[in-house]
């Protein structure tokens, strides 16, 4: 989430970050809220150094967008962790090579593919 603050004479933005994980029981928890006036491999890197010192010992997933250094940060941190690309971050990229009066369509095409619970049900 993206806000604006008053502070020292002009506006600045900020962001808020909510980390969220699905445990070994498969319940989502809340892990984390961070605040950062930009995003970059050096908030990321000391969000991920917060969770190791709070007791984290291992994450199996991470699906993350296009941040350059952001996979780098998280190798640094948990080596051990699968990193995936966010499918909506690859839908959105997807889009920029799709011509503004083909996208209803194209979207709707890859509906189908993502909600198939099979490769043949498609």
């Amino acid at each position: 989430m993206h806000y604006k603050v008053k502070g020292r004479g002009r506006t600045e933005s900020r962001a808020v970050y909510d980390v969220l994980a699905i445990n070994k029981d498969g319940r989502k928890e809340l892990i984390g809220i961070y605040v950062s006036e930009s995003e970059g491999t050096n908030f990321w890197l000391s969000v991920l150094t917060d969770f190791k010192t709070r007791g984290i010992k291992d994450v199996l997933l991470a699906f993350i967008d296009n941040l350059a250094g952001f996979e780098e940060a998280i190798s640094t941190i948990f080596p051990q962790m699968i990193i995936q690309s966010c499918i909506v971050h690859q839908i959105r990229n997807s889009l920029k090579y799709v011509a503004s009066k083909d996208q209803k369509e194209f979207m709707s095409d890859l509906k189908t593919i993502y909600q198939a619970s099979t490769v043949s049900s498609r």
